[in-house]
């Protein structure tokens, strides 16, 4: 018989992100202000200033957005993040000038070895170029790098390296090999 994952025997001790009293005090932090109805951009933006995230002027955080570790963020010029946006940044996600991060959007930095009984941690950053654009409810996995001026659909799965100036939909299927503005 196969052995699936043994989880008695995971061990996380090596990864470590921050100062225990940094993530805890974060957590709350995020909790009561980042991930609530707070509509005040203003605001958001300087709480996570102040934890080390590098913030663009004029970005736009909506309600309910979650945000892991700040001090492995950054975010260009006037870029969106919807509301209901997690960004479960174990590694380092930058989010480039002018884009649109919508609602319910997930950034995973890290995920689990599924070949190893241990079930380990990997991670690895997320890339989100100049004027992209990462339809609502879609998901991009560790290590994806996405290009200027990309149009993810929604609902889609972002895996890996996706070229300037594309508009892909589900499963990186391209959908228009050029992004044409009217």
């Amino acid at each position: 018989m196969k052995k699936g994952v043994d989880l008695s025997t995971f061990d996380n001790r090596d990864y470590q992100p921050g100062p225990r009293w940094k993530r805890l005090t974060w957590y709350w932090i995020n909790a009561w202000i980042m991930d609530s109805w707070i509509p005040f951009y203003g605001l958001k933006r300087s709480l996570l200033r102040l934890w080390g995230a590098k913030i663009g002027k004029g970005v736009i955080i909506k309600p309910k957005v979650n945000i892991k570790y700040p001090w492995m963020l950054q975010v260009g010029d006037h870029s969106w993040i919807g509301e209901r946006v997690w960004i479960d940044n174990l590694d380092q996600v930058t989010i480039g000038k002018h884009c649109c991060i919508s609602q319910g959007v997930m950034l995973l930095c890290g995920n689990h070895r599924y070949d190893k009984t241990s079930f380990d941690l990997f991670t690895q950053p997320i890339a989100i170029q100049d004027g992209a654009w990462i339809g609502a409810k879609s998901t991009v996995l560790p290590g994806s790098f996405v290009g200027e001026n990309t149009v993810i659909q929604a609902g889609s799965i972002v895996k890996g390296k996706i070229e300037d100036d594309l508009i892909l939909c589900q499963n990186n299927e391209l959908v228009s090999k050029k992004r044409t503005f009217l």
